[in-house]
């Protein structure tokens, strides 16, 4: 990650200067909570693929640098939102923000980052680009809408489980890819290539995640091991073992999700191990990672293009 970074470390750089500046608040309170969040670092992914595709189709300008801490505010906004949906108390390894200042409080603040990136997408002036995030921004409430009617249901599908993430997660990567294609005033088909690759990568990142869920630990994850079981999500491990586990194990995961229990993970990772879930978890995620990569490969040879392949990778081939 720190070679991919590298490349784009300069406009990094700004990009995080310019998320301190656009969280000054005259509310105290949005502008500590704000601070917490972005402080605590994560991978920044988004911003990330936001100018290595502005860098593939040309140069990285202001607003690149602008869509980039819009991309950043309105996925940490969302993180705010599903803590307190989910119950989490703690994230990037430290608590969340619900757990330190409470769930109104957390939720606010995310209306309030929401907001602010809207604010900061009107300054660049394009209506194509506020369509695209204003669609994008919608389709993510209603993946999390959708996932909060699939929690305690054994009976997802794949199909389904395939539509949340779709939904919650991959857009944001999809729209900060083409959205960058956009500001560039690439061509379509750049900027098709690049919403797949987005869209892809996203999804190979969410079901690697899904999968670290019941492989990693709490200090690497920075959040706990088990949270989605005791969530009640039917994610893709789960599925598999629903799908091919004895009758015993079905059982067995079917009241866990059911119930929400956690209780008995250390049964669900013997079956999760027995059935070989996390392998097929993964494998679904290397499939997405080369849909990422094959979408781009008309974009030619580059240091940029070279680094969105390395990210595809990545996405899959990680510990947290």
């Amino acid at each position: 990650m720190q070679h991919i970074k590298a490349l784009v470390a300069a406009e990094f750089t700004q990009v995080n200067e310019l998320i301190v500046r656009q969280l000054h608040s005259n509310v105290p309170l949005a502008e500590n909570i704000g601070y917490y969040l972005i402080e605590a670092g994560g991978k920044r992914l988004r911003p990330l693929l936001a100018l290595l595709a502005a860098g593939s189709v040309g140069t990285i300008q202001p607003s690149h640098i602008a869509l980039a801490g819009v991309i950043e505010f309105i996925h940490t906004s969302t993180l705010l939102h599903d803590d307190v949906v989910d119950v989490s108390t703690l994230r990037r390894g430290r608590p969340t923000a619900n757990a330190k200042w409470g769930n109104a409080s957390s939720v606010l603040v995310g209306d309030f980052l929401y907001s602010r990136a809207f604010q900061m997408l009107v300054e660049l002036d394009s209506m194509p680009l506020m369509r695209l995030m204003a669609d994008t921004t919608n389709t993510i409430a209603e993946g999390e809408v959708l996932q909060l009617t699939k929690a305690g249901n054994p009976d997802t599908s794949e199909a389904a489980y395939l539509e949340v993430i779709e939904r919650k997660t991959a857009v944001l990567f999809a729209a900060a890819a083409r959205g960058a294609a956009m500001l560039s005033n690439a061509d379509d088909t750049a900027g098709d290539s690049l919403y797949r690759y987005g869209l892809h990568l996203g999804i190979a990142f969410q079901m690697a995640d899904d999968a670290l869920d019941y492989r990693g630990d709490a200090d690497t994850m920075g959040k706990n091991v088990g949270d989605d079981l005791g969530e009640g999500k039917p994610t893709l491990p789960l599925i598999h073992i629903l799908k091919t586990g004895s009758a015993e194990e079905k059982a067995l995961v079917t009241q866990a999700i059911t119930e929400r229990d956690s209780s008995r993970l250390p049964d669900i990772l013997r079956a999760i191990e027995r059935t070989g879930a996390l392998d097929y978890t993964l494998d679904r995620a290397r499939e997405q990672s080369q849909l990422a990569a094959a979408a781009i490969a008309e974009l030619g040879d580059s240091r940029h293009v070279e680094a969105m392949l390395s990210l595809a990778e990545l996405a899959v081939n990680r510990d947290s």
